[in-house]
């Protein structure tokens, strides 16, 4: 029994050694990326009154009775306006650091890949946002039409509102990154397309649970949601069958 433990000491010893350099430069790219959405936050808290503006005068509310419900509520809508922009700029941030972590691990080849696929990345969040942002304007025109076309009053609560508008935005373009995330994947090998292919029912099904889960409130809302996802998803197919067939090209040249 004496002799088990300092075999166990040693081992133990000999991880903390091997894994330290990676858990403190986890450690340092976590609290970095931290410190700069904290930042942010900051900034988008310090300025949410023009933020708030901006985003009524996008959403084209006027003659709309837009109201708080509470003497507090504005610090909820700060709070809201300065995360989505602490979301929004770091972002960018945070994909730097993963890829940056993870250069050591990956190939010359696969790592030009991810970077290569960084700026679409970008891209597609934005895309996301704004088709997130669309819906919500779209969905809330129609309901002052039929408000106005009914003869009845709205008052709308403009911490739910934009709380609601600004969650939908950023969530679709998180869900803009999956195209991105499966293409790597199946470039890199581990995910390949013939079985991604067969999975087909069950990623539309998962996208269409993705939309509910939104809070745009409206099944057509919810469809209209679900549709960018499911294109995306076949294009990403697309692009690897054409990506496989080129690399079989160039193979047999080779």
């Amino acid at each position: 029994m004496e002799n088990i433990r300092p075999s166990g000491t040693n081992e133990l010893n000999v991880l903390i050694n091997k894994y330290s350099p990676y858990l403190f430069d986890i450690r340092k790219r976590i609290l970095f990326t931290l410190s700069f959405f904290a930042f942010a936050t900051a900034v988008g808290f310090v300025f949410y009154e023009r933020i708030i503006k901006f985003l009524i005068d996008i959403l084209n509310l006027k003659g709309v009775n837009v109201v708080f419900t509470s003497p507090f509520q504005f610090i909820s809508l700060a709070i809201s306006c300065g995360v989505a922009t602490g979301l929004i700029f770091t972002f960018p941030l945070l994909l730097y650091q993963i890829l940056s972590f993870l250069k050591p691990a990956l190939r010359e080849k696969e790592y030009k890949m991810v970077v290569g696929s960084l700026p679409f990345s970008i891209i597609l969040f934005l895309s996301g946002f704004s088709f997130g942002f669309l819906i919500m304007k779209w969905q809330i025109q129609i309901f002052l039409a039929k408000s106005v076309s009914l003869g009845i009053g709205n008052i709308l609560d403009i911490s739910r509102l934009l709380n609601t508008v600004l969650l939908t935005s950023i969530l679709m373009g998180i869900g803009f990154q999956f195209p991105i995330i499966l293409l790597l994947f199946m470039r890199i090998g581990i995910i390949k397309h013939q079985t991604l292919s067969k999975q087909r029912p069950w990623v539309y099904l998962g996208s269409f649970i993705f939309a509910i889960l939104l809070p745009a409130d409206s099944i057509l809302a919810d469809i209209l949601l679900t549709l960018p996802l499911v294109t995306l998803f076949e294009l990403t197919l697309l692009l690897s069958r054409i990506f496989e067939r080129r690399e079989k090209i160039t193979h047999l040249r080779g």
